[in-house]
């Protein structure tokens, strides 16, 4: 008979129970925040307040939720935010950005010069309502929700890792019909990039079990998007 030392590491009866406990705990509080937020959002559409409320309720819910299980359970990295292979990780990441980066103001030169109009809403959100100071702070709070509770959760649940990635991805794209304040066509834009990060994303974590280089890749691609409203309609149009 096999002692406790010689069993798999989820044999060992605490170590087993802490892990699916954490990872169900993990599980039933990020879909809770993404309920409330899609039902703040859409009761915020059709108030004055637009989906403000549901934007910071993303943004500190998010956060919290990482602090809570990194502070008071020391889940770092159960939810992928330390351990796994960081310098792959960032690696990986710093390569997908720039990729996605270059496919993006192709695309946006193109789609300006078939007649596309640029994203003005977007571009009063960032300068007038100063959006832009809370990027950094927004990209985190995007990349420890999906790619670091979520998707952690699910893969400790047992789901196939592609379809992990789908849902976390799928979900992440939703998502922003819901905390952007902008009009329809330009969330469907915001969508549109949000797809490739969150399915690149999700493999870089799991590939690395670590969400540092999907955070970098993220960040590179809203650098894009600045330069998407702000730089290349000045270059094009002057």
């Amino acid at each position: 008979m096999k002692t406790q030392s010689e069993l798999p590491p989820l044999m060992h009866r605490g170590k087993y129970f802490s892990e699916t406990a954490g990872g169900r705990e993990r599980l039933r509080l990020s879909l809770l925040l993404t309920g409330l937020i899609w039902v703040t959002g859409l009761i915020g559409h059709f108030t004055p307040f637009q989906e403000w409320p549901a934007l910071y309720l993303y943004l500190f819910g998010s956060l919290g939720i990482v602090i809570y299980f990194g502070v008071r359970h020391g889940e770092w990295k159960e939810m992928y935010l330390a351990g796994g292979s960081l310098r792959k990780s960032l690696f990986w990441g710093a390569v997908a950005g720039a990729v996605l980066f270059v496919l993006d103001v192709v695309n946006t030169v193109m789609y300006y010069k078939n007649g596309g109009t640029p994203m003005a809403e977007m571009e009063i959100l960032l300068v007038g309502k100063r959006l832009i100071y809370l990027f950094p702070l927004l990209i985190l709070a995007e990349e420890f929700l999906w790619r670091g509770i979520l998707f952690s959760s699910l893969i400790d649940k047992g789901l196939n890792r592609h379809l992990t990635v789908i849902v976390t991805a799928v979900l992440y794209t939703l998502n922003h019909y819901a905390v952007a304040p902008v009009g329809f066509f330009e969330r469907s834009l915001m969508a549109m990039m949000a797809l490739p990060i969150g399915i690149i994303g999700g493999y870089i974590v799991f590939k690395t079990r670590n969400v540092w280089g999907s955070v970098l890749m993220h960040g590179i691609t809203m650098v894009s998007m600045i330069v998407d409203i702000f730089i290349i309609p000045q270059l094009l149009f002057g």
